[in-house]
């Protein structure tokens, strides 16, 4: 291969760490106190380290796109995002590259980590202390999951995850990286790592309107699909019959022989 100055290869990826923790930061004294949790249970300078987004004085930015800022800027080979107001006061570093280890085995296409979500509308998961119960496990773990709550989620870096563009706020974000990994071939798990959570959850006003965008944004984007492109047309459903029925070739026949039809009749 000719040498030209302004071609060069590609260089292999390397990690700087194993973990990279991501946290946006609203009260600094809450977060130091997470950070030193993590330190005592073997997070350290040689396989760790900590990003963060002050958003102390004002929101700079929400949970879309810091996540999003996170997984672009994170070096590690496991991204913890990660609540100011957990604490890892059970489980330590040791125990997560054992749950880490278990799922590269199990399932080398998981994507993203946590300890409470759910496979449907009613198979629940949960492995954590929290206001509401303490040393709480629920299902058999690991387990599969549609979703996954935000207050610790490990995602891997080599699956290159982003949240959606066009949502915002500070809720269901979860549920959104989750849903875009399976959309992309990774799948989420909950996993039997044990911390505390501080908080008991806050369904306000504003969970209410990331719920509404959130569905409305899928309602949009997991509707049936026509298209076309250079080679071949295709129309989609959720129906695997009605995808092959509409599929066939004297479908598109008929088609073409409608689209002719029109046009001649519009030249006429």
């Amino acid at each position: 291969m000719k040498s030209y100055p302004n071609v060069r290869s590609l260089p292999p990826k390397v990690a700087r760490h194993d973990f990279t923790i991501c946290t946006l930061v609203t009260h600094h004294d809450e977060y130091e106190a997470m950070i030193a949790s993590f330190h005592t249970a073997g997070f350290s300078e040689r396989n760790s380290d900590f990003l963060y987004i002050d958003n102390s004085q004002t929101n700079v930015d929400d949970g879309y796109t810091g996540l999003n800022r996170f997984l672009n800027e994170a070096t590690g080979n496991y991204i913890i995002i990660a609540h100011q107001d957990i604490l890892l006061s059970f489980d330590t570093i040791e125990t997560l590259y054992a749950r880490i280890e278990e799922m590269n085995q199990r399932d080398p296409h998981w994507g993203i980590l946590g300890n409470a979500g759910f496979a449907g509308l009613s198979e629940k998961y949960y492995r954590i202390s929290d206001p509401w119960r303490m040393d709480t496990t629920i299902g058999e773990l690991p387990a599969k999951v549609k979703s996954l709550d935000e207050n610790f989620l490990v995602i891997k870096k080599e699956a290159n995850l982003a949240l959606s563009h066009n949502l915002k706020g500070f809720h269901m974000y979860g549920a959104d990286v989750c849903t875009i990994a399976s959309l992309l071939g990774w799948n989420a798990y909950v996993i039997d790592f044990h911390l505390y959570h501080k908080s008991a959850g806050n369904c306000n006003e504003s969970f209410s309107r990331s719920r509404e965008a959130f569905m409305s944004k899928y309602t949009r984007t997991l509707s049936s699909l026509y298209l076309r492109t250079t080679c071949t047309t295709m129309i989609i459903t959720n129906n695997r019959v009605v995808n092959w029925l509409l599929n066939r070739k004297i479908i598109y026949s008929l088609k073409k022989r409608i689209e002719n039809i029109t046009a001649m009749l519009g030249r006429s």
